[in-house]
């Protein structure tokens, strides 16, 4: 059977699936013709499924997905990569997260286990409560886990044309995200004098179970497309991007260094003083020992950054641009006019932004850097920007006692008046607020 016909196939009985059949009636024909079925088939399935005339939309996706997933267990061909088994390579400490996370989930039910007793002292009952708050506050770090895979899997994961995956896991993401919300707030919300400690058990359920189905399809789906497609540059990026978006409950125990050389710097081991003559170079494989020959490039001459020119009203060099631009007390990131998110200023480092921005996401469509829900609106700011109907749109918003967030989107013009893109400018106000007097005008002692 051709990968195409495996497509085709899979295709059919998921479409089978959205049109009524229950989950029993196609395993049948999947066992028959299915004994390992890709991660990659998967992610080709369902962007197909998208974008034919089957009707299907991505929300029609997102709501079977939990059945997609339950009809691939058991079916999935593992994909075995030594580095990933590595302390600190994001797929190890992906899953050491997902084993945290469930231990949280473990004690919480224990919890609400003995907290459904009616014959607990109301001392012990209170430490209980105290307990599952706790618990829930240290499993509600799965935002870091979930955060750091929607901005830095998912882009590369684009770049590579697994556009749909994303996209589903995405809104997903933001169901259990509501679900967990719902279930915490019941909880906070509970009284020991007379209140039903079964809703909120019911709410945790609830969300416990999508939860769990996210941490199979995260390791059996996810990570399965993500080994067969990402190269060891692709991991490093991720790894080092990693810290500036936190970790779930458990953080990385070591830094994950590759084995790794550089193909011209070992040639140039094998040939030394031969710059840009041929080079000889032997390359280890499974089959045995191959030479290649290869004559390395010159080294491109890099812009000069101190060099001074031309800048407005007056004349920077690059480096000096630069530097004004990461000086200014503001997050600054620039959408070109074809919606690509291409610059961002490196004001603050990245894990003390109020909107975190890493490299992966330069590059990348602005659709995909927000979460579906919000998708709408960020089409109809630029809309509004773009066709000039309005040239700015301000937003704010209290993160909390420290954090007034204040934020303008302003379409960028030029001397003509086309559009070439939105600027987006950020910052925290909330230090304006708390000025003592109408005036300063005098050098105040730190």
């Amino acid at each position: 059977m051709t990968n195409q016909t495996r497509i085709d196939l899979l295709k059919q009985i998921l479409i089978d699936l959205h049109h009524g059949a229950s989950p029993e009636s196609v395993q049948d024909l999947f066992n028959e013709h299915f004994t390992g079925v890709s991660a990659l088939e998967i992610s080709m399935m369902e962007h197909e499924l998208m974008g034919s005339d089957t009707g299907i939309t991505f929300e029609d996706v997102m709501k079977l997905c939990n059945v997609h997933a339950n009809l691939f267990k058991g079916a999935i061909a593992n994909v075995e990569v030594a580095d990933s088994e590595q302390e600190g390579h994001p797929v190890f400490v992906f899953k050491q997260e997902n084993l945290a996370l469930r231990a949280a989930l473990l004690r919480i039910r224990r919890l609400f286990d003995q907290f459904e007793k009616h014959d607990l002292d109301p001392e012990i009952s209170a430490q209980m409560l105290q307990g599952l708050k706790r618990q829930f506050k240290l499993l509600s770090q799965f935002e870091y886990h979930y955060t750091r895979k929607e901005k830095l899997f998912f882009p590369i994961m684009e770049r590579y044309g697994h556009d749909a995956p994303p996209r589903v896991m995405w809104g997903v993401d933001d169901d259990i995200r509501n679900l967990f919300k719902e279930s915490q707030l019941l909880l906070n919300q509970y009284h020991l004098d007379g209140d039903d400690i079964g809703p909120i058990r019911q709410a945790f359920d609830q969300f416990a179970s999508e939860f769990e189905e996210m941490i199979f399809k995260e390791e059996s789906i996810l990570l399965m497309i993500l080994l067969e497609t990402f190269s060891q540059d692709d991991w490093l990026a991720i790894a080092n991007e990693s810290d500036a978006y936190g970790y779930a409950i458990v953080h990385p125990t070591a830094k994950w260094i590759p084995k790794r050389q550089e193909f011209l710097e070992a040639a140039t081991e094998t040939e030394e003083g031969t710059e840009n003559s041929s080079s000889q170079y032997q390359l280890d494989t499974p089959a045995g020992t191959i030479s290649i020959s290869f004559t390395p490039k010159m080294r491109e001459t890099l812009v000069d950054t101190q060099q001074v020119q031309s800048f407005g009203h007056g004349y920077l060099s690059l480096e000096q641009a630069n530097l004004l631009l990461n000086h200014l007390p503001l997050e600054l990131s620039f959408v070109n006019k074809d919606d690509i998110f291409q610059y961002y200023n490196d004001s603050h480092p990245s894990d003390e932004m109020l909107f975190k921005r890493t490299p992966s996401q330069v590059g990348r469509h602005v659709e995909l850097c927000h979460p579906p829900k919000i998708v709408e609106k960020v089409r109809t700011i630029i809309d509004l920007l773009r066709t000039g109907q309005r040239d700015e749109v301000p937003m704010w918003f209290k993160k909390d006692e420290a954090t007034f967030i204040y934020v303008v989107y302003k379409a960028v013009r030029d001397q003509q008046g086309e559009f070439q893109g939105v600027l987006e400018y950020v910052q925290n106000i909330q230090p304006f607020f708390e000025l003592e007097n109408e005036v300063q005008r005098d050098i105040s002692e730190e």
